[in-house]
């Protein structure tokens, strides 16, 4: 992803995270037939980059998608952009969180260090 930044490209999502997410939302409800296609095609390429060669298993012919459709394609372009999205926003929201938690916590060493001139 570092490399498609300096090249100028617009970041997306992994497709192991594409893959990732495809699964579980299979698991949760049924799919149609244009979602099934692009997860067989993004299966397909994370276990082809991920398979040790040694195991000498492959990937079943029957069920191998070699090329998506530009409809395809392009809702795939879009899921990864939107697991993108989510990941930074994700990241975004656990930045400030622990930013907010550390004012909070020098605040409450200040008061601790500095004691009331006045106590009532």
């Amino acid at each position: 992803m570092n490399m498609k930044a300096l090249k100028g490209e617009e970041l997306t999502g992994t497709d192991a995270e594409a893959c990732a997410y495809l699964y579980t939302a299979c698991l949760t409800q049924p799919i149609d037939s244009n979602w099934a296609q692009i997860y067989l095609y993004i299966a397909k390429q994370v276990y082809s980059r991920h398979r040790s060669k040694e195991s000498g298993v492959q990937f079943h012919e029957d069920i191998q998608v070699r090329s998506l459709s530009d409809f395809q394609m392009a809702e795939l372009r879009r899921l990864k952009e939107w697991i993108y999205e989510r990941r930074t926003q994700a990241k975004q929201e656990r930045d400030r969180t622990e930013r907010q938690k550390k004012r909070e916590e020098e605040a409450t060493k200040r008061s601790m260090e500095r004691p009331a001139l006045f106590k009532f």
